[in-house]
């Protein structure tokens, strides 16, 4: 368990380093495109060897493609041809890449750079992210081999040329690098529960501004563990709106897996703040509502889980309601939860004792889950096809999650005008979940 808080096997400390090599990517591109000729650049990129000839490196070759030049031989680069290889041109006010660390180090959050006086004064604003909330987690989430991890590297956008286009990872020439230093993070790691039962580690992108799944690598490896009529139980990133409609819409459709069940979490105390009850505050007190039997306002909560029932039994899956009981949750309350979660459309709802008896307080969990994996029958439905429109898939998303429209607005920023030019500027019903 310590290792597990700490170290562990050094992924987060691989995707550090690779998204802060990135980030010094960009500004020493800038630095040296601003202090030097296109031919001092050119040749700082693409070098003679002791022979005096030049060849282009592939990913050089995958940037002249994207500029449309067909030619591979360096020395046949008319001078325009080079300054546009040479030069990214980098909009400095369009960068989306910050550098991370695995730290909460709150003073960093902005700061300024290029201060010394060998920048130049070359100075501008940035910030510091937490190591999970790198864009590279969530490529190492999605990755389904090391060559599509150095594809996906390679294709991550950092910002905008000044012209309005996206510059990639790969335009840079660091994709290779970027591997190479998350080339052990790849692998899963091996752990178990404090009962025995083996449990895949990997990976862990925020739900939030990522996917928020577990790596479609351990899913796989712990599918081919258990053989044909095993169970695999994956998290899906945290509530059963953002961890359950990017599992299926993102994390299902490029791993072509399919799941027959999906479990959902509930307390009596979540369902009783869902339906109205005190705040509650880090480091006081709870509210005697929380403590004490309140089967009305556990029965106003339960329009929260009804919604995230409706929403997850929209893909076609199966639901098994999990009812983690506290010592002071009643059974009234308990069977108010029940009632509601089947009315809704849920397969089972079953109380679990488990964080207090361990594995034998969800054996009954398990056994429902069993029972609805053995009827599940209907095909995974996915929200919106790939193919339809940016302004399709957000207003397929917000109604998914309580929305009864979108009003969009033509005032696009930069990085969203490549996006049929349509923003969300507001929901007209609050989310109830």
């Amino acid at each position: 368990m310590d290792e597990f808080n700490l170290h562990l096997t050094g992924d987060i400390h691989a995707i550090t380093a690779a998204n802060n090599l990135l980030a010094a990517a960009i500004d020493t591109r800038i630095f040296h495109e601003n202090s030097q000729s296109d031919k001092a650049l050119f040749n700082r990129l693409c070098p003679a060897n002791k022979e005096g000839k030049r060849r282009f490196a592939d990913v050089m070759l995958k940037r002249l493609a994207k500029l449309g030049i067909s030619k591979t031989d360096p020395n046949e680069l008319t001078p325009d041809e080079v300054r546009r290889f040479a030069r990214l041109d980098i909009d400095p006010g369009s960068i989306t890449w910050r550098r991370v660390m695995d730290v909460n180090d709150r003073f960093l959050r902005k700061i300024t750079i290029g201060q010394g006086p060998e920048e130049k004064g070359m100075v501008r604003e940035t910030g510091f992210d937490i190591s999970v909330a790198s864009e590279i987690m969530a490529v190492l989430a999605l990755t389904t081999s090391l060559a599509d991890m150095r594809e996906r590297l390679g294709r991550m956008v950092i910002g905008n040329s000044k012209s309005g286009e996206p510059i990639t990872a790969d335009d840079l020439g660091v994709g290779g690098a970027l591997t190479v230093l998350m080339k052990d993070a790849i692998h899963p790691t091996l752990m178990q529960t404090l009962e025995g039962t083996p449990v895949l580690v990997h990976a862990g992108p925020f739900a939030n501004i990522a996917h928020g799944n577990s790596s479609i690598v351990a899913d796989k490896i712990a599918l081919k563990l258990v053989g044909k009529g095993g169970f695999v139980v994956t998290e899906a990133g945290f509530g059963a709106d953002i961890g359950t409609e990017k599992f299926m819409d993102i994390k299902c459709r490029y791993s072509g897996l399919v799941p027959q069940c999906a479990i959902i979490v509930a307390t009596i105390r979540a369902l009783k703040m869902h339906g109205g009850g005190p705040d509650v505050v880090a480091g006081k007190p709870l509210d005697h509502a929380y403590v004490s039997e309140n089967v009305a306002l556990v029965e106003a909560g339960c329009v929260n889980l009804a919604k995230h029932i409706a929403n997850t039994r929209s893909y076609g899956v199966n639901v098994v309601v999990a009812i983690n009981k506290f010592a002071s949750d009643t059974e009234a309350e308990m069977n108010a939860v029940r009632n509601a979660s089947m009315a809704a459309g849920a397969f089972d709802a079953v109380v679990c004792t488990h964080h207090a008896h361990g594995g034998k307080g969800a054996v009954e969990l398990g056994l429902a889950v069993q029972r609805a994996c053995e009827s599940q029958s209907e095909p995974l439905k996915f929200l919106y096809p790939l193919e339809s429109s940016i302004k399709e898939k957000i207003e397929s998303i917000a109604k998914f999650y309580g929305a009864s429209g979108v009003e969009y607005s033509e005032q696009v920023p930069p990085l969203c005008s490549r996006f049929d030019s349509f923003i969300i500027i507001k929901f007209c019903h609050t989310l109830l979940c």
